[in-house]
């Protein structure tokens, strides 16, 4: 053997003693992976159990949320219909208080032409109401 092919197995020798303390670190490190490995596994099966029970929830909400709306829309459907007695109830009298506020202005002048100002005309009820309070 010549000095280079001395010179070429000791560079061989070097990088094999260079490479053992890699290879024992990179077996330190697998063997981490594969003990972590349950645990991650075990995550994973936490996770999906978590993502069934939040699907779950998911579906109960979007149906409580499907009945509160149903249950809102009924409630609107009966107040419209509330809303539109109402407003009829409203013309009527409406017009009530416009015929009736006609009928006391056309009585107006009437009244003031045959009583005087002080003693103006009064209904039974407003008389008895009077001697009631003791008034006059």
């Amino acid at each position: 053997m010549n000095a280079w092919e001395w010179a070429a197995q000791m560079a061989v020798i070097g990088l094999l003693a260079a490479t053992l303390p890699m290879a024992w670190r990179l077996d330190r490190m697998l063997r981490a992976v594969r003990a972590d490995r349950a645990a991650l596994e075990q995550g994973a099966d936490g996770l999906g159990e978590a993502s069934r029970h939040a699907e779950a929830a998911l579906m109960r909400l979007r149906a409580t949320t499907e009945l509160a709306g149903r249950q809102v829309a009924e409630r609107v459907a009966g107040a419209e219909a509330i809303r539109e007695d109402l407003r009829y109830l409203v013309e009527r009298a409406e017009s009530l208080a416009d015929r009736l506020e006609a009928a006391v202005q056309q009585a107006r002048p009437l009244a003031g032409a045959t009583t005087p100002p002080s003693q103006a005309v009064r209904s039974e009820a407003e008389r008895e109401l009077i001697r009631a309070l003791g008034m006059k």
